[in-house]
């Protein structure tokens, strides 16, 4: 048994041609797609990146593991306690660990565990290499390491490899030599005028004035990623940019893809290619961050190309990413570990067979503090700390008509509303009583203040929105953020 993990940063799925996208972004993962699962409703637990990895290597909700934020005490996965033995749970229930006590060798190639100081990353794994960026890595910076692995590697058998990569994320910067494929495309149809004029008067980090998170200011070091989007050549710019950097990286998966064929592995290999988290492109007005917990942020691609099962499929039933595990699991015909949180979709894998949830709990507790409801057309958002966005307390949004999150209609369909609360309540009392630490993270990251990326930030932001024609959030966010201001 062989198989290699893609994991490929900030990634949304419908910027792939193989979910439907107009621009040539992926031709090498949409190879594989067509001999693979496709799932439509993927989504990440929690977001962003350090909950959302820490979610899918524990096979646990960030509730559960205690991470949620990007710093502060719920940026570190909670410790066992006296209950702890010789080794902590993480040596062999991780999903490397479990994937080794299966009998694979398990190898990463990835800077994440240093970028976020996250060392429980590593449990479980045999073999780690950190190309040593910290994220700011380009694709050709990972597919040398990559490359020398395989050519030693690949024909042994029983492994595991998990290949990181992060062209995707900001800031774009794919070499200037490889160019600019989509100068002649247009961007995504509903980026219109009169959007972009919405989205101008808007306040908050990321917004269409303060792509830097708190300012407009360019960078000469990263010309394709601008500080501000204020025209709509401006806003093709940024687009370009992150699909720049997806086929880019698409360009060097198809380097790995040559070598695993070259070494006469590549079609017995289990491929598996999915993301930590989507991007805002435009939704709730926000550009080129994962700062919500919402469709465009927490929703994942997910292709799973099994040898001898299903080929060319898609998936339409709700999955999260910590599901992997016990889903390799029964692949494997071995037992999950006990104290998952996931579900298997195996009988996807194997026959088509539908086995989605009734509904997904998402989570984001780095640049707000949110959690969302995912059942049938609806997305229920739930705000308990808006980031300095304004939101209000509920949003709902029927994302079958409307995508992008444009209308938020909470206030027509309270009945609707009290369905996604119902949920949340269900998930919630489940998770609690199913853990032995009495404290919800969530509410220890705004007893601490608020989410890692927006804390201490509001009293000079304010200035800011004074200075860009914004000044009429000022006052609502100093009601709202009373504590920033003492």
């Amino acid at each position: 048994m062989r198989i290699l993990y893609l994991d490929l940063d900030t990634l949304r799925p419908d910027h792939l041609g193989c979910y439907g996208y107009h621009r040539n972004t992926s031709p090498n993962i949409d190879r594989i797609a067509e001999r693979a699962v496709r799932f439509d409703n993927y989504y990440c637990s929690d977001a962003p990146c350090l909950p959302s990895r820490t979610a899918l290597m524990s096979g646990r909700f960030g509730i559960h593991t205690g991470v949620v934020n990007h710093g502060g005490t719920a940026a570190d996965m909670r410790l066992e306690g006296e209950k702890r033995d010789f080794r902590d749970k993480l040596w062999n229930s991780s999903l490397p660990g479990f994937l080794r006590s299966a009998g694979l060798k398990t190898v990463s190639i990835s800077p994440f565990a240093e970028r976020h100081s996250s060392w429980t990353f590593y449990s479980g794994f045999n073999e780690m290499y950190n190309t040593g960026k910290g994220g700011a890595e380009l694709a050709g910076d990972i597919t040398p390491t990559a490359l020398k692995w395989i050519e030693a590697n690949a024909k042994e058998d029983n492994w595991f490899l998990h290949i990181n990569y992060w062209d995707p994320h900001t800031p774009y910067r794919t070499p200037d030599e490889f160019g600019n494929p989509f100068e002649n495309d247009p961007i995504p149809d509903w980026l219109t005028q009169e959007v972009l004029d919405e989205h101008i008067k808007m306040a908050g980090p990321h917004t269409a004035l303060d792509l830097n998170m708190y300012n407009g200011d360019p960078n000469p070091e990263f010309p394709q990623f601008p500080g501000e989007i204020r025209t709509m050549d401006d806003l093709k710019k940024v687009i370009d940019g992150y699909d720049r950097g997806i086929r880019y990286m698409d360009q060097h998966i198809g380097m790995v893809l040559d070598a695993l064929n070259k070494q006469g592995v590549l079609d017995d290999l289990v491929i598996i290619i999915s993301a930590d988290h989507g991007e805002n492109m435009g939704e709730l007005g926000i550009y080129s961050e994962h700062a919500t917990a919402d469709k465009c942020t927490c929703r994942i691609p997910m292709i799973i190309k099994w040898p001898d099962y299903a080929s060319g499929y898609v998936d339409k039933g709700l999955h999260y990413n910590l599901d992997l595990g016990p889903t390799l699991a029964e692949m494997l015909n071995k037992e999950p570990v006990s104290w998952w949180d996931g579900q298997s979709y195996a009988s996807v894998i194997k026959g088509g067979k539908d086995c989605g949830r009734p509904y997904l709990i998402i989570s984001q507790c780095a640049h707000v503090c949110q959690r969302s409801v995912r059942f049938g057309p609806w997305l229920y958002i739930r705000t308990y700390h808006d980031g300095y966005h304004l939101f209000p307390e509920e949003m709902l949004f029927d994302i079958e008509h409307d995508p992008h999150e444009r209308y938020n209609i909470a206030v027509q369909n309270p009945r609707i509303c009290m369905e996604g609360v119902y949920y949340l309540n269900q998930w919630h009392d489940n998770m609690m009583r199913t853990m032995e630490h009495d404290v919800d993270p969530l509410w220890t990251v705004m007893k601490e203040g608020g989410p890692y990326h927006a804390k201490g930030h509001l009293k000079r932001y304010c200035q800011r929105l004074e200075q860009t024609g914004r000044g009429y959030a000022i006052p609502e966010l100093k009601k709202r953020h009373p504590q920033e201001f003492e």
